[in-house]
């Protein structure tokens, strides 16, 4: 792929992720269902990590994790890296153990989600900032949320990677 094809198609994933991150930022956190909102940034990282691999899901996710960090106001710069080892193993994943479809998307996400929500609880109960029930009510529900917009998320990555992405899936 030459360079300016390269520099192109990212530059396509990055317009693809602006509607994802508005729905994520403006939108859904207005309406939320069972008392929590949608994660669709992390769903975002593993879409384009199942149909990109591992370099690109690696690259894509520590550009939304910067992007999570830097606008949403209880970001930090965990994000950043967990959102990176996301794209990593996903694309890991999707490339050599999984299908690079919607059902790798959904087993991906549902893992990375689930790992992300550990990690954010694992915190919170070193700091004591709730009990394990408490946390337990609240990321079942958003796990759950986040996964019912997986398809819509996906299909505007998939889409993008038809028009521009790398080698075609099998």
């Amino acid at each position: 792929m030459a360079r300016q094809d390269w520099i192109h198609k990212w530059l396509c994933y990055a317009l693809a992720l602006l509607p994802v991150w508005w729905l994520d930022a403006y939108v859904l956190t207005r309406f939320p269902v069972f008392g929590v909102t949608a994660l669709l940034l992390p769903v975002a990282v593993t879409a384009v990590a199942v149909l990109e691999g591992v370099s690109g899901g690696a690259g894509f996710g520590l550009g939304v994790g910067l992007l999570w960090a830097t606008a949403y106001a209880d970001g930090d710069g965990s994000r950043v890296l967990l959102l990176t080892l996301v794209g990593m193993f996903v694309g890991a994943l999707a490339r050599y153990a999984l299908a690079r479809s919607l059902v790798g998307c959904m087993l991906c996400s549902a893992g990375a989600l689930a790992a992300l929500l550990l990690v954010r609880g694992a915190v919170d109960l070193f700091f004591m900032r709730a009990n394990l029930w408490q946390l337990l009510g609240v990321a079942a529900p958003q796990l759950f949320w986040s996964l019912v917009w997986t398809p819509p998320v996906y299909a505007i990555f998939y889409r993008v990677y038809q028009r521009v992405g790398g080698d075609k899936l099998a």
